[in-house]
């Protein structure tokens, strides 16, 4: 097995953010700069925690995963975005209250740097907030050319020669795929003629893949999965992926699911309510908006258990998901679920999950391993959709010919034979204790 060639990462990596302002995007950058700072450990990162084993288990090889694969540095990175609101970071991050404020007050020089560029928003598709930082134009297409210049001009005032685009902004009302969508050419007619159908977390994914710049999607708005846009990241050879970080409750319902089917034991109800209280979940209170995240939530199941093949165990599984606003809980979410299972003899059992977690901190990490992940596949050479990072979201995209993997195990598994295919190592497929000891 070859090495794939791989170019170096060199120089300076540009990291775009829509929704600079956010809960994520502070939450991220400032847990970058107390990392660099020795104030702090990324734990939670795949790429800078996480272990890849190489060989035989006799061999005992398991270098760190950023040891293992050429990617950039954390000091190398530099950070950028748009978002409505128009303020610095130190005031962001001090109104997300997710970092506590003398570890907000420590990175202030850092924070207060930072201001957005001017945000391509329309209340249409995020009906709760609005914000004075929004950019002009008569048509979308227009404020997708400024996303352009505003992607080229960041790249040029830094002096870089790469960058990745990262969506950390609000989820959007819900739309399902229209006929704009089905083409590049379409698509681009559409924005011209002001398409409803086209909102504005497709015209950042658009400006991207038009810049060559890789594009992970971090909610569940359609944005880059769609037949037009993924066309566009095949031409111009940018990776893409998404959607819609895999934090709370998904990442209980990933890692749970696949233990139940793995012991052929049956589900048949799967009650799932959350409470926050930060700007998602105040988006998230106007319906549409929880409509498209509801859409992602409900489809992990059936992808893992995959009821047409189990009808026995799964085909009248009740699937029931509910997001509530609650401003007191801010950050810190709470995501409750009741399973109902059955085992031997259809006999019935429950499972309580109550995991208080807090949303930012858990997509702070993935925020950063797609990142520097993203980066290493245009490097690679990887465009298109980038499925072996299925592991890092909700919803992942994948080939239209095959469904969606969503097993946290599966997904793992994947990444890491990715991985090791990219540096010539031999997979690991556990086929036999004579190879794989």
């Amino acid at each position: 097995m070859k090495n794939t060639k791989i170019a170096a990462p060199t120089g300076k990596l540009g990291v775009l953010i829509p929704g600079l302002c956010g809960a994520i995007s502070t939450t991220l950058i400032g847990g970058i700069e107390a990392v660099k700072a020795g104030r702090g450990k990324p734990i939670g990162s795949l790429t800078q925690m996480g272990r890849i084993r190489l060989g035989k288990r006799t061999e005992g090889k398991n270098p760190l995963i950023k040891d293992f694969v050429p990617l950039t540095d954390l000091d190398n990175l530099v950070f950028g975005g748009w978002d409505i609101f128009d303020e610095d970071l130190y005031t962001s991050a001090l109104k997300a209250g997710v970092l506590e404020r003398p570890q907000i007050d420590s990175l202030k020089n850092e924070f207060s740097a930072l201001r957005p560029m001017k945000a391509a928003f329309d209340r249409k598709y995020v009906k709760n907030i609005t914000g004075p930082n929004v950019k002009k134009g008569k048509t979308k297409y227009d404020l997708a050319l400024q996303l352009v210049a505003d992607i080229q001009a960041f790249k040029r005032d830094h002096d870089l020669d790469r960058a990745v685009m990262i969506w950390c902004a609000s989820t959007e009302t819900y739309i399902p795929p229209n006929d704009v969508h089905s083409t590049l050419a379409k698509f681009e007619a559409g924005m011209k003629k002001n398409h409803p159908a086209i909102s504005p977390s497709t015209l950042y994914a658009w400006a991207a893949i038009k810049c060559r710049v890789p594009f992970a999607n971090g909610a569940p708005n359609l944005s880059c999965n769609i037949p037009a846009l993924i066309e566009l990241a095949q031409k111009t050879g940018v990776p893409i992926c998404g959607s819609d970080y895999k934090t709370g409750q998904t990442l209980m319902k990933t890692i749970i699911a696949p233990g139940l089917k793995a012991r052929a034991l049956g589900i048949s109800g799967w009650f799932s309510t959350n409470i926050l209280g930060n700007r998602d979940g105040e988006v998230l209170d106007d319906p549409q908006s929880f409509k498209t995240k509801e859409v992602s939530k409900l489809s992990v199941l059936d992808s893992i258990l995959h009821p047409e093949t189990y009808p026995d165990l799964y085909k009248d599984l009740y699937h029931k998901v509910n997001i509530n606003y609650y401003p007191p809980r801010g950050d810190n979410k709470e995501g409750w679920d009741n399973i109902d299972i059955f085992g031997w003899l259809g006999y019935p059992m429950q499972i309580k999950v109550d995991f208080l977690c807090r949303d930012s901190i858990l997509a702070a990490p993935l925020a950063l391993d797609l990142v520097l992940l993203m980066d290493l596949a245009k490097r690679a050479g990887r465009g298109g959709i980038q499925e072996w990072l299925s592991f890092f979201f909700k919803s992942p995209m994948h080939a239209p010919e095959v469904y969606a993997e969503n097993d946290l195990f599966v997904q793992l598994e994947k990444f890491e034979n990715n991985l090791r295919d990219m540096m010539g190592e031999t997979l690991i497929t556990h086929l036999g204790t004579e190879y794989y000891r």
